[in-house]
């Protein structure tokens, strides 16, 4: 009886070491196949290192090397500006930060246009491109798009006044598309897209030429200015746009009737006795 039990015993071990070789086996293999495959995909798609984002950043935060890490990117796809070695984002000669100009989310490339240079301080004078000005705008709600504006978006600027001291009469008020498609900068103080809200805005910064700031100033002080904001996507280019109550109405333009033209008579006086007398005759230039 005990030889059969050491028997069942004996075979009861080589069966459970049998399965143990066996899972090992496949595991290993599996192993080996999946490196493999991760081997025959990177070589198909090369790929290189990119420094993300390691969590959520917000307009005017530090930029530390906390705040960051690198992932593995396709070579092909790496977006313009983004930064490959943290030598470069974080100069190691330099001790002045860097700054945060547009919210990131986690895992998105850091880019050069996102972010200060080293000791720049996240101003709105750093998202003002060569040659361009800063010109703030007042608004309200109705002028503001009821609160809707955020620094980054483009909006037509109309110009509404009257024309009658340039000689157009009879027309009341022109409202008119001065500048089309101006990039707003900054919504009151603040230049950070990271609004969640609408908020009544009393003034917006948009970013124009110097020419630009002139007809802006011009149309600000002799008349009142309108905001229409162009959609994300929008790329077309509005024409000359010019309204006024006459062609709102419908009433079409005022026909001047011309004065008609009086004939000219040319007399000469003479004296008839104690009588003066005039005589026509014949005008001469």
């Amino acid at each position: 009886m005990r030889a059969v039990f050491g028997l069942v015993l004996i075979v009861g071990v080589a069966l459970a070491g049998g399965a143990v070789m066996m899972a090992k086996n496949y595991i290993t293999t599996y192993q080996a196949e999946l490196a493999k495959e991760r081997a025959a995909r990177a070589a198909i798609v090369p790929t290189v290192e990119v420094i993300v984002a390691d969590r959520a950043l917000r307009y005017g935060e530090t930029l530390t090397k906390d705040s960051v890490r690198t992932v593995r990117w396709p070579e092909d796809a790496v977006p313009e500006g983004a930064y490959i070695e943290k030598d470069v984002l974080f100069p190691p000669e330099l001790t002045d930060v860097r700054y945060i100009l547009r919210t990131m989310e986690k895992d998105e490339a850091i880019l050069a246009v996102k972010v200060t240079e080293p000791g720049e301080d996240a101003s709105i004078t750093s998202r003002l491109q060569r040659g361009m000005r800063a010109f703030a705008i007042k608004v309200d709600v109705a002028t503001g798009v009821s609160g809707f504006l955020r620094p980054g978006d483009r909006v037509d600027v109309y110009w509404t006044g009257s024309l009658r001291g340039a000689g157009d009469t009879g027309r009341g008020e022109v409202t008119r598309l001065i500048q089309a498609g101006i990039k707003l900068i900054a919504v009151d103080q603040s230049a950070s897209d990271d609004i969640e809200a609408a908020t009544i805005a009393r003034t917006v910064t948009v970013a124009a030429r110097p020419e630009q700031v002139a007809a802006l100033a011009q149309a600000q002080t002799t008349g009142r200015l309108s905001l229409s904001l162009v959609g994300a996507d929008d790329d077309t280019i509005a024409a000359a746009i010019e309204v006024d109550q006459r062609s709102l109405l419908g009433l079409g333009d005022i026909e001047v009737v011309p004065e008609p033209i009086k004939e000219e008579v040319c007399t000469i006086r003479t004296r008839r006795g104690a009588e003066v007398v005039e005589i026509p005759i014949p005008c001469s230039n």
